[in-house]
């Protein structure tokens, strides 16, 4: 079935059964998304195209294109501009203004991608490889530098020479493990940071993590963990990841205190803190006054309440989102309980701004690196299918531990 667009973005000629249902009520649908756009002319939705893309895509990568074409003809309806066919002006001007707004050249990139994408979905001739486009886009990376602001490491005894033999310090995984409490929530957070370390898996991929992916391995106190999809792995080939005997330790305390005995591994605990009440000595009847709301209750003693705690496990898996504050979290926990005692409060607020669900994958990219590794175990390890991401997250060791470096740790 065949959708039209109408011109200057009024309601379609052939309309989509959801046309008319108000935004907040409309399916979460490309394809709805895309006839509530901006038109200059009538534009065939071929739907069956549609949901084919959607069904061979990710959830992220579908949500990331419907944000960025619902922010482009956002933009469009601003400007009074057509967003359907995009002229190579429009899309140029629209990145103009992102820049200017502050998006990086890798955002801006992706923004070009995706209206490249949903003018292929539509049969519509491509306006981003247009000379204009190109060459606005080279003078926002002359200005601003193409270089991705990087997220910052967490590296098992934090930032050491020799990962093997230099003691912890600085802001450190071992550390941040240690000081991980007894309760529920502690004992998630110790499992989610250690597992997170070990494999280095992305949040889409941690959050995704079941019991019955987990299997035995040679060693007996370690494990392996089924990998069945990732952001390099869209088409579910799989891969294995190892699970060191204390992150093992760490799991089976967390599903043992929680019952978890199947499904998501990693799930919302919520906490509910109930204050201490003392005892109360009921009233004798002839003293409630007749001023008083009279009520028989006030006549009945009340005994003593402790101070409890209860705790709500969810049935469903974290929120991808939600695995960055979790380790802000335990790194403020830490810092509180002093065991991050060379650090000061500054250096704790500096940190922190650039902690996010990456830092455990860059950490252990960088402690593979210090520790020896070749660039094609530290790809195998961490599942990259191109070398360029595992060497910029090793720039700055690189360039530390290189010949320079090396010369100049002599001299000194």
């Amino acid at each position: 079935m065949a959708t039209e667009i109408a011109q200057n973005g009024q309601e379609p000629a052939v309309a989509a059964p959801w046309a008319a249902l108000p935004a907040a009520r409309a399916p979460a649908d490309l394809a709805w998304t895309i006839v509530q756009m901006r038109a200059g002319e009538r534009i065939t939705v071929n739907k069956a195209l549609i949901a084919a893309y959607q069904a061979a895509s990710s959830p992220h990568s579908m949500r990331a294109l419907k944000s960025d074409i619902e922010a482009f003809d956002a933009w469009c309806r601003r400007t009074n501009r057509i967003t359907l066919p995009a002229t190579a002006e429009t899309v140029a001007d629209y990145l103009d203004a992102r820049a200017g707004k502050g998006s990086r050249p890798a955002s801006l990139s992706r923004y070009k991608a995706s209206i490249a994408k949903i003018h292929q979905l539509l049969d519509l001739k491509d306006p981003t490889p247009a000379p204009l486009v190109k060459l606005r886009l080279q003078a926002v990376r002359r200005e601003k530098g193409a270089a991705q602001k990087q997220a910052r490491p967490l590296r098992f005894k934090g930032p050491v020479r020799d990962v093997e033999r230099d003691k912890a310090r600085g802001l450190n995984i071992r550390a941040l493990l240690e000081s991980c409490g007894d309760d529920l929530p502690g004992l998630r957070d110790r499992a989610l940071l250690s597992a997170a370390y070990d494999t280095g898996l992305r949040a889409s991929e941690l959050v995704a993590v079941a019991v019955e992916h987990i299997a035995e391995a040679i060693d007996p106190e370690a494990r392996l963990l089924q990998i069945l999809r990732s952001k390099g792995d869209q088409d579910g080939e799989g891969a294995t990841a190892y699970l060191s005997p204390r992150t093992v330790a760490a799991i089976a305390a967390w599903t043992e205190a929680s019952e978890i005995t199947d499904g998501p591994l990693f799930r919302r605990v919520q906490v509910r803190r109930y204050k201490a009440r003392a005892a109360v000595r009921g009233r004798p009847i002839d003293s409630i006054s007749g001023r008083e709301i009279w009520d028989l209750r006030k006549t009945l003693s009340k005994a003593a309440v402790k101070a409890r705690v209860e705790y709500d496990i969810g049935t469903v898996a974290l929120h991808p989102g939600s695995i960055g504050p979790i380790f802000r979290s335990i790194i403020q926990r830490a810092f509180g309980l002093g065991a991050l005692p060379d650090l000061t409060t500054e250096d704790l607020a500096r940190l922190l701004k650039g902690i996010n669900a990456h830092s455990t994958r860059i950490g252990l990219n960088q402690d593979l690196f210090v520790s020896g590794e070749d660039l094609g175990g530290i790809m195998d390890a961490l599942r990259w299918k191109s070398p360029r991401m595992p060497l910029t997250y090793n720039r700055n060791l690189a360039a530390e531990q290189g010949a320079a470096g090396r010369l100049m740790a002599k001299l000194s």
